[in-house]
């Protein structure tokens, strides 16, 4: 035997590499340029309008007792919503970002809304049509002041130098706390009902995931309609409930929740109507209802935004670039004039849910959500039959939330590809801004709910809306405390650079520099010449 005290060659062990970085998101059936067959992208369109009648018909339900309405004018106050948000979405998709976003009611202004609801100067009015009246008057005069803020955020392109500081580091935060951070919408509300909203959210999962896993093919119906399919599937299965009697000797919450007859909109609702502009009367002025419903709609531009960056991805378009994110906030500015002028009592944000829908269906077309326009503006129009869609039970939506809000999430999740997480910097910068972007509201929330007022508490009720309303967003605080750390902590060198991922959205920070944005972003009938921002 041959001597030798040498080891065998270990055979070279191949080197793992990570999964490459990519601009556009793959697998995405139809982008945001190429269309489905109409038959599809019709009934993709209905789904998109029946995901945003959760928001439309929760924060009505929620604001109208208050005001002094009744069931009609819960239905009206329905019906302009959804025309206004048609119009909206129209506005958006055309001559805004172009992104296929559902610019939709917001929850962001509720905690304003009700503030001015509780002003001192309505608690004499004995009559309740007369006080929801003014009340009305009131919230529109104050969305009328406040839509100029991102009307000139937006087309000054101040908006547009704000952006540019944005690395994918900093919106990493900002984008996944804008679909996690409205975690209260999903189970707790799921939970008010659990018999219908626990099969609801499992046969969801079970469509839209585990049925087209099994099958063999490129079909694609199952998780493509799953909504449909889901809500069709478990109404039934509610209304049976309902007739059984199975809530006949509950309380009065549980038969709210449940019950698919509870809602009274279809009997107030008319067959017929138009929204129209001042429906309510002239509105009315307040400074301190203005200024702080322009503190509202300052954090519902920064939530837009995140979701904005959500949008793009799951249209498998290329991250936003600045001017074309100000010209969105401009338009989203016009919405929020157009939800003061025709009385919708809340204001206009980004449709957080609609944005998830895009990820189920893998469909982020441009058409597919010029349609959904299309049926929020006719059955505003065609009042009952608009009614019977916005009677569905709300633990049902909320079904539906705990999937379109993990979706958003994780597409902030996703930007941390172009991010060095190796880096310590790295890891305190987006560790530090989410968990302080979760926990500050968390306090602002508990303490509101606890004392009745929130922790700065003057005798200028607009005051203290200014202060508690940002820090009681999630989106608003984490961003805000990204970006800051992110400008402040970093050197001006390659690897830095490298490692905030600012060299791979470098090329994004000028229209012109990356082809593809002309395709996906560039304005119809040559507009773009009246926009010297892009």
């Amino acid at each position: 035997m041959a001597g030798g005290g040498g080891h065998a060659p270990q055979p070279k062990q191949e080197e793992l590499q990570p999964h490459p970085t990519k601009d556009q998101l793959p697998s995405i059936s139809y982008c945001i340029t190429s269309p489905p067959p109409w038959p599809e992208a019709i009934l993709l369109g209905f789904q998109h309008y029946l995901v945003m009648l959760g928001t439309t018909v929760l924060i009505p339900t929620s604001l109208v007792p208050q005001m002094g309405g009744g069931n009609e004018d819960k239905a009206k106050m329905i019906q302009t919503i959804l025309f206004v948000a048609g119009l909206n979405t129209l506005f958006q998709t055309l001559f805004g970002t172009r992104l296929p976003a559902v610019i939709g009611a917001s929850y962001t202004y509720v905690p304003t809304t009700i503030s001015i609801i509780l002003a001192g100067r309505y608690s004499n009015i004995l009559n309740p049509q007369e006080k929801f009246e003014k009340i009305m008057r009131g919230i529109q005069g104050a969305l009328i002041v406040a839509s100029t803020l991102q009307i000139v955020f937006g087309f000054s392109g101040l908006w547009r130098n704000v952006a540019r500081f944005l690395s994918p580091l900093s919106a990493v935060p900002l984008v996944a706390l804008s679909g996690f951070g409205l975690y209260e919408f999903g189970f707790p509300v799921l939970a008010k009902c659990i018999e219908i909203g626990l099969p609801q959210l499992i046969i969801l999962v079970i469509f839209s995931q585990y049925i087209p896993h099994l099958m063999r093919g490129e079909t694609h119906v199952f998780d493509r309609f799953a909504v449909i399919f889901s809500v069709v599937i478990v109404w039934i299965y509610a209304h049976l409930l309902t007739v059984g009697g199975a809530y006949k000797n509950t309380g009065p919450k549980t038969q709210i929740s449940c019950r698919t007859d509870r809602a009274g909109i279809i009997g107030a609702a008319p067959w017929i109507r138009v929204p129209y502009p001042f429906q309510w009367g002239a509105p009315t002025f307040d400074a301190g209802e203005a200024f702080a419903m322009m503190a509202a709609s300052f954090v519902a531009l920064v939530e837009s935004t995140g979701a904005f960056f959500a949008v793009s991805r799951y249209a498998s378009a290329t991250p936003l670039p600045p001017s074309i994110l100000s010209r969105g906030v401009g338009w989203q500015g016009v919405g929020i004039l157009f939800s003061g002028i025709f009385g919708t009592g809340n204001g206009s944000s980004v449709s957080v849910e609609n944005a998830g829908l895009l990820a189920l269906t893998r469909v982020g077309s441009r058409r597919v959500v010029q349609i959904s326009a299309g049926f929020m503006i006719f059955f505003s129009v065609l009042g009952k039959f608009g009614a019977v869609f916005a009677s569905i039970p709300a633990p049902i939506i909320a079904g539906l939330y705990c999937l379109f809000f993990a979706y958003v999430g994780s597409a902030g999740l996703s930007l941390l590809q172009f991010c060095n997480l190796n880096s310590f910097r790295i890891k305190f910068i987006l560790g530090f801004s989410v968990f302080m972007g979760l926990s500050i509201p968390q306090y602002f929330n508990e303490y509101t709910l606890v004392n009745g007022y929130g922790p700065v508490h003057t005798g200028a009720r607009w005051f203290n809306d200014m202060i508690n309303v940002p820090f009681s967003s999630e989106p608003f605080v984490a961003g805000l405390l990204a970006l800051f750390l992110d400008m402040t902590l970093h050197r001006k060198d390659n690897q830095t650079m490298k490692d905030r991922g600012m060299l791979w959205w470098i090329r994004f920070r000028s229209f012109k520099a990356d082809t593809r944005s002309e395709e996906f972003y560039s304005l119809p009938f040559n507009l773009n010449k009246f926009f010297p921002s892009v």
